[in-house]
């Protein structure tokens, strides 16, 4: 039997362990070191903002951005619904009521139009909207040009889950950038990865600093442990931001094989019925963090379970787009604002192997799968 294809397997090599090696040699095996300043300003450089605080996750990135804006139990924050459930669970953490709203049909990203209505059910109701949470699905930048106009309109901060989006941009500003703060993750799974961890990113200092505090479990300073407030475990080491380090020299790189391969797929797309390619809009600005098709059920040959379990059987992992977070049981009482469309992109789509590592023969190993299931036969 093949190896089994994986979505997206982490892309290391000789300098990631070079890397690696020179952190252990230095003896900066403690949380902090080195490394982990270096890391922190190379990836602000990169994003293009003023501060950069990296952390145990992404998840823990969020947790601490919320906490940082003023998030409070009392409040509402606005999620898209089709996310991961990381950006969700972030807001409980808070204590804050997530509320869920619906996304735009052709990249899943965050709809403005029914974002300004859910700020204006909020209010009705009485509440209070601490911040609103936008996601840069499967490394396509949201549309924030609209969405930014929303939150100022309404005086509401916004934070950007850029967890899948390093690389990526909107209107040639790097994701990263937007609302007052910016979360990225390095998970063993995404375009780069430091084994697993993450990074908030910030044009404001007190929020930054604040973060960076609490991440290292909110220690007075004294010579003795003296704490006024609950801190969190939150901080990453030194060696693993040294993993970081190298990932980030070889990022441009990681992401252009991500877009041959999501071109590869195009391609094939073309030529099968009642299938395209999800986010395919404008791909110069998109990571192509994953690559996923969208079946429609009228004239696609085949369904997505089906071409899920040929993949299967043929060894290749692929996975259904997010499940909508409105549509998760343990967030089934949360409010939510949908009009159908990321529960009808769950049902319809199907997101392939896209990670760099991939060899133009394990792609074409896809592609035969995707032509024999997808392809006009007669």
């Amino acid at each position: 039997m093949n190896d089994r294809l994986l979505m997206s397997p982490p892309d290391v090599g000789p300098l990631e362990e070079e890397y690696v090696l020179r952190a252990l040699r230095s003896g900066w095996v403690a949380p902090a070191g080195p490394d982990l300043d270096a890391f922190e300003a190379e990836v602000a450089e990169r994003v293009g903002v003023e501060h950069a605080v990296a952390m145990s996750s992404g998840t823990a990135a969020l947790h601490l951005a919320m906490l940082g804006l003023g998030v409070r139990p009392s409040d509402v924050v606005l999620v898209a619904t089709m996310t991961f459930v990381a950006s969700a669970n972030a807001v409980a953490y808070t204590g804050a009521t997530p509320y869920f709203v619906d996304v735009l049909e052709e990249d899943g990203n965050l709809d403005p139009t029914l974002l300004a209505e859910a700020i204006q059910d909020v209010r009705a109701r009485g509440g209070r909207v601490g911040a609103v949470m936008s996601v840069d699905l499967l490394g396509k930048a949201a549309n924030y040009t609209a969405i930014t106009e929303v939150c100022e309109s309404f005086d509401v901060p916004l934070i950007e889950d850029a967890a899948e989006a390093l690389g990526a941009a909107h209107a040639g500003r790097p994701a990263g950038q937007f609302g007052s703060a910016a979360v990225l993750s390095f998970n063993g799974n995404k375009v780069m990865t430091t084994s697993g961890g993450g990074m908030l990113v910030s044009d404001d200092e007190a929020l930054a600093s604040h973060a960076r505090f609490l991440s290292t479990q909110a220690r007075e300073p004294f010579a003795h442990y003296e704490h006024e407030h609950v801190g969190y475990n939150y901080r990453l080491s030194n060696i693993l931001a040294a993993l970081g380090r190298a990932q980030l020299v070889r990022l441009d790189a990681m992401i252009e094989r991500r877009r041959e391969i999501r071109r590869t797929y195009a391609g094939l797309a073309e030529n099968l019925r009642g299938v395209r390619v999800f986010g395919r809009a404008d791909d110069t600005e998109s990571n192509c963090w994953l690559s996923a098709l969208v079946l429609d059920p009228a004239n696609a040959k085949t369904r997505p379970e089906q071409l899920l379990a040929a993949l299967d059987a043929a060894d290749i992992e692929a996975r259904p787009l997010w499940k909508p977070m409105h549509a998760q049981p343990v967030f089934k009482d949360a409010p939510r604002l949908e009009r159908g469309v990321s529960d009808r992109l769950f049902a319809q789509g199907v997101a392939l192997p896209s990670g760099s590592v991939l060899s133009d023969q394990q792609v074409t190993r896809v592609c035969d799968v995707l032509e024999r299931e997808l392809g006009d036969s007669s």
